[in-house]
């Protein structure tokens, strides 16, 4: 089997995080709820993965690491948190339904104003458009690192600075450059860093979070147990504890650390380097193919290791369902939870068939997923026949 749907989950990861989450299964308590042996090691792996993260994504210390389940998670808690009824946001039209959908609830329950950016049919953002848009005045910008579904690296730390002289916090979904491009939030001026675990960090599923300035005050999205202050009526206000109530995901949270770690030793710039290379190689040899339409790639300032595209008018289920069950080629298609920026790509109705590649894919993949597009091609279109 061929993996090239990293962008959805990594499948391939190093086999230090196998072992941490089978050592932690066998051997931690709850964090926080005991002074035994096997509570104090749940402890230290999770201080442990905060202290990585908030060293690897530059937030200012490793209690202003708050763990969730999951990006969604982390988006939702600081729209949630940091929206109050009527006031206002700005996103862009690369965003992923994990900001839309609760923006447009906050918009539709608490009576906030949403406002989105357009997004250019090169997948670049239109920052006339941006700028128009701040200039009602909002309390919060939320953003997209880099595109889900063509991969184009936006320019973070100028829509951060025109945020903040606008008078907006900047928060950033982080899901798909987190581990897969250099990212740092307090050189690129972010105030909330929302990211996912299971993606470019290597980590399990159910790990992600949220890494928050020193400035900034988000309010619990939930409450409930903390392990401190368990005689006050609500939940603490303080980090991290003030983002993570219940009892964390410990055992998730060791492999979220083992694969930060993976990551501090090979470098993100060499995994970078690498899975441009891959990306690049492939969308040259998919350009060739008749009948082949790349979707993006180029508009942003760099891209995160994705490549999407289209075969003629075919729909893109069609064309993933034959890479899988005739190369036994894994990719992503159909409308990947960015419905704006199929609008501004006009594929609305075809969907893309999206390739995203990793540390672990190798260039004999890529040429062999190449020609397996080239065979689909042929067969689905007949061009090139």
């Amino acid at each position: 089997m061929m993996y090239f749907d990293n962008a959805a989950t990594t499948l391939q990861k190093p086999p230090e995080v196998a072992e941490a989450v089978a050592h932690a299964l066998t051997s931690f308590g709850g964090v926080g709820r005991g002074v035994h042996p096997a509570s104090l090691a749940a402890g230290m792996a999770v201080y442990d993965a905060r202290a990585r993260v908030a060293e690897l994504l530059g937030a200012p210390s490793a209690a202003r690491v708050a763990f969730t389940l999951n990006v969604t998670m982390a988006l939702n808690t600081a729209i949630d948190g940091l929206l109050a009824p009527g006031e206002g946001a700005v996103t862009t039209a690369a965003s992923h339904n994990s900001v839309l959908r609760p923006l447009f609830r906050a918009r539709d329950e608490r009576g906030c104003w949403v406002e989105v950016a357009d997004i250019l049919p090169d997948a670049s953002l239109d920052f006339a458009s941006y700028e128009r848009a701040l200039a009602r005045g909002p309390k919060l910008v939320v953003a997209t690192h880099a595109s889900n579904l063509t991969g184009d690296v936006y320019d973070i730390a100028r829509m951060a600075r025109m945020a903040h002289e606008a008078g907006a916090l900047f928060a950033l979904d982080a899901a798909q450059s987190a581990g897969a491009t250099p990212v740092d939030m307090s050189v690129l001026g972010v105030d909330v860093l929302c990211f996912t675990g299971h993606k470019s960090l290597f980590g399990p599923q159910g790990t992600g979070g949220l890494c928050v300035a020193e400035s900034v005050d988000i309010l619990p999205f939930v409450e409930g147990g903390s392990g401190v202050h368990s005689y006050d009526e609500r939940h603490p206000r303080f980090m991290p504890e003030a983002l993570e109530a219940g009892t964390v995901n410990a055992h998730g949270l060791a492999g979220l650390a083992a694969g930060v770690a993976f990551l501090q030793d090979v470098g993100v710039g060499q995994v970078h380097a690498h899975v441009s290379r891959l990306a690049d190689a492939f969308e040259a040899g998919a350009r060739d193919i008749p009948g082949v339409r790349i979707l993006g790639g180029h508009g942003g300032m760099d891209r995160s290791g994705i490549v999407a595209l289209n075969v003629g008018d075919v729909d893109s289920a069609q064309v993933a369902d034959r890479l899988a069950q005739e190369f036994d080629i894994c990719v992503r298609a159909g409308a990947h939870c960015a419905p704006l920026m199929h609008t501004a790509l006009g594929t609305e109705e075809q969907g893309a068939v999206r390739f995203s590649f990793s540390w672990f894919n190798t260039e004999a993949e890529v040429e062999a997923a190449v020609r397996a597009l080239a065979s689909v091609a042929r067969e689905l279109t007949g061009a090139g026949a």
